[in-house]
């Protein structure tokens, strides 16, 4: 009979295991909702010719250089170092909050005490919390981290998550750090890349093989469910014995049992203009003023040659409601919901053929690195599990 696996979504996460799986010999049966291929990283092609990421822009960045070198198999990248301004009192400064962003939104003096204090108290180039500054003793510092908080931190998150900054998990502030230095780079990461012709051709060319068969537009939870007396899933109401891999909302999979875990979601507004740039980075993010957290602009990271047009981004965050058309982007991390899906954990533990993998599956929010990483280990421990002749 062969082996057989079945993949539900392909992002990231089940695209990778859908090659790894048939790279190794496996028949899969790869499902998406989409009418397309790369979840979140789905890049298309404008009519001014301007290729933009539909889901917000996605920026690969990593120190797991097996990671990129597997990836490396399926597209040709190039260098890119993201880089993003903050309008912080009427000026555009770098994000993260750095030493060119104290000098300019900080007399002269001020700001010479400023970065001499910190450099005598953190090691330079460091990237340091800003909650590290606000519990510091020197008071110059813990006023400069309270300033910081409230011009680049508060108010974004509090649109961000629609919820007061104060209330907000620990790990929220500690995805933005502050650098002890002038590197502008937003990630530190030593490979910082982009795939030459885009994400949605390096997805293409991962499930381009002759044992991965794609269903496109396709609700795989109409015909993949889980079936709780046998301990195993049906496939149009057959007992499937191979893995099945799932990479969507963990709560979805068993129809909201326990009840839904929290997400929040994006508004994303397209405009196109009939100028080179309309800013001059990348990612402008708004903090204060606007009711957008951001303004990306993708010909700065997609390096197109294009004269006189250009196609910008505004990132409305919004709550997320199950069912329709929403995304679930962001993973909303407290402890009630946290304890939740561990409860939703232990009803996937009825399945000993089910392997978890992902953003939603793992309720956790992952760079793209991390979800490919997550996929290498869980096709390890799939081959480790049992034999699936």
């Amino acid at each position: 009979m062969g082996k057989h696996a079945i993949v539900v979504g392909l992002g990231f996460a089940g695209t990778v295991l859908a090659r790894l799986l048939a790279d190794s010999g496996f028949t899969v049966t790869a499902f998406d909702r989409r009418p397309n291929v790369a979840g979140n990283m789905f890049e298309y092609e404008r009519s001014n010719g301007v290729r933009v990421h539909m889901y917000g822009p996605h920026i690969f960045h990593t120190d797991r250089k097996y990671v990129y070198e597997y990836l490396s198999r399926f597209s040709a990248f190039y260098p890119y170092s993201h880089r993003v301004l903050g309008q912080i009192d009427g000026k555009l400064v770098p994000i993260p909050f750095n030493f060119t962003s104290i000098e300019k939104l900080f007399p002269q003096n001020q700001a010479e005490k400023l970065k001499s204090e910190l450099l005598e108290h953190f090691d330079p180039d460091s990237r340091v919390f800003v909650s590290d500054l606000l519990r510091h003793p020197v008071a110059e510092i813990s006023a400069l981290g309270q300033y910081i908080f409230e011009k680049v931190f508060r108010n974004y998150s509090a649109k961000q998550w629609g919820v007061p900054a104060d209330s907000l998990d620990a790990s929220v502030l500690r995805r933005v750090p502050v650098i002890i230095g002038k590197d502008d780079r937003y990630f530190p990461d030593s490979i910082q890349m982009m795939p030459i012709f885009g994400y949605t051709e390096l997805f293409e060319n991962m499930l381009r093989h002759p044992s991965i068969s794609v269903h496109l537009n396709s609700d795989a939870l109409k015909r993949v469910r889980p079936h709780a007396p046998s301990g195993k899933f049906l496939l149009d109401g057959v007992p499937f014995d191979g893995p099945v891999c799932f990479t969507g909302s963990i709560d979805e999979l068993f129809d909201y049992a326990l009840g839904a875990l929290p997400y929040r979601s994006l508004e994303l507004c397209l405009e196109d203009y009939p100028v080179d740039y309309y800013q001059n980075a990348t990612v402008v993010n708004y903090p204060n003023e606007e009711n957008f957290t951001r303004i990306t602009e993708f010909k700065h990271m997609t390096l197109q040659d294009i004269p006189n047009a250009t196609t910008i981004m505004k990132e409305y965050p919004i709550a997320f409601h199950p069912g329709g058309r929403m995304v679930p982007f962001y993973p909303i991390q407290t402890d009630e919901n946290r304890s939740l899906y561990s409860d939703y954990l232990s009803l996937c533990g009825k399945y000993d053929r089910l392997y978890l993998c992902g953003r939603l599956a793992e309720y956790r929010y992952l760079n793209m690195d991390a979800v490919v990483d997550s996929a290498l280990q869980v096709f390890e421990k799939i081959i480790r599990d049992r034999d699936y002749e």
